[in-house]
């Protein structure tokens, strides 16, 4: 909920690898994008986040289960498997890809008009109470996020709305970029 009345709902999507699907079953994931697409009759922001991935503590556990190894042939495939992760770290970036949906509510919904809002901003807050807004943007939010739900179940795609806490923390990742890690 925002100040000035405006309300959004925060969604992390799973996601599909495109490039491991058959071809039929590409065109059939291309056919239900479209359909979603063509289905919307609201706004809706895509975020894609990209970070660098830390895989420091994978590399600690794989030092680990090495040093466990008793047998000399599963300690040569296991020292096989660390220099394939070594090289291919040292060849690509490993990257996290996180994808959010945003669905927002404008307070221009709560049926007060642009130029009253225009007044309302400079003198002070909206004339409804917080839970008046909270209630009219739940009214108008859960449609549209069920909506979505089951659209991106087409895909084969599964949605999760993000609480306060989940929210505040992907701020905080997003802003803060050299000091936070992703998960």
């Amino acid at each position: 909920l925002f100040k000035d009345g405006s309300a959004a709902i925060v969604m992390e999507t799973t996601s599909l690898n495109f490039g491991l699907l058959s071809e039929k079953e590409q065109e059939a994931v291309v056919a239900s994008y479209k359909a979603l697409i063509n289905s919307l009759s609201f706004p809706l922001q895509i975020l894609v986040r990209s970070a660098k991935k830390d895989i420091s503590t994978y590399m600690s556990y794989l030092y680990a289960a090495y040093q466990k190894i008793i047998n000399p042939k599963l300690k040569e495939l296991m020292t096989g498997h660390i220099n394939f992760i070594t090289e291919s770290i040292k060849k690509k970036n490993v990257l996290s890809k996180k994808f959010y949906l945003v669905i927002p509510f404008s307070s221009l919904e709560l049926g007060v008009s642009k130029s009253f809002m225009a007044f309302a901003t400079r003198s002070g807050p909206l004339p409804f109470s917080q839970d008046y807004v909270l209630t009219k943007a739940k009214l108008a939010l859960n449609p549209r996020k069920d909506h979505l739900n089951r659209q991106m179940g087409r895909l084969g795609l599964k949605l999760k709305q993000l609480n306060s806490s989940e929210l505040t923390e992907l701020y905080y990742q997003i802003y803060n970029t050299e000091v936070s890690q992703p998960k």
